[in-house]
């Protein structure tokens, strides 16, 4: 009778014990300060062509994440969690294809543009319109509307030498727009 008093106090000790680091667990989880989701969340199959996308803004889960080569706006949006209420989608362009280390920037209704003309007066030829595109030198609308139909095929360019894809823009004006153009 004794040993098996000894055997229940025991197992009881042992379940205090258990049930203790458990709660210490939980009440030390609930002590850290949550931070937003920077890590890269892999597709379940993610095959060797992947690409890494940062979804930021109003959207349910943001993060980086790895997307198929080949993937949109859209399914970048969707794989962080789908947008916000308080999403203004209509201000992205949702068909748009995405490349490695681009950046998905959902705003919320009423939230400005990033601008295309930065502070310092550089385009920024992956925000820029064909009116604020125009305004460069030797620019004009065709140009213009060359690049963002580029821009919106190819995806975002990456630097300057990118540009020499589109046609009509050689190393002279490559060289006279370096200057002036952000990416």
């Amino acid at each position: 009778m004794e040993q098996s008093l000894r055997w229940r106090i025991g197992v009881g000790a042992a379940a205090v014990l258990v049930g203790g680091a458990v709660v210490g667990a939980v009440v030390t989880q609930a002590a850290v300060p949550q931070v937003a989701p920077a890590v890269v969340e892999e597709q379940a199959g993610a095959s060797a062509a992947t690409i890494l996308v940062d979804v930021q803004g109003a959207v349910a889960r943001p993060g980086v994440y790895a997307l198929a080569d080949g993937a949109r706006v859209v399914d970048a949006i969707a794989r962080a969690g789908g947008a916000t209420a308080e999403a203004d989608s209509s201000a992205l362009n949702l068909a748009q294809p995405l490349t490695d280390g681009s950046q998905v920037r959902v705003p919320v209704v009423g939230e400005a543009p990033p601008g295309a003309i930065d502070a310092s007066g550089l385009v920024d030829v992956n925000q820029a319109t064909v009116d604020e595109l125009d305004t460069l030198p030797r620019i004009g609308p065709t140009l213009a509307s060359a690049i963002v139909a580029y821009r919106e095929e190819q995806g975002p360019f990456a630097s300057i030498d990118d540009l020499d894809a589109v046609s009509g823009i050689g190393p002279a004006m490559l060289a006279a727009l370096e200057p002036l153009v952000s990416f």
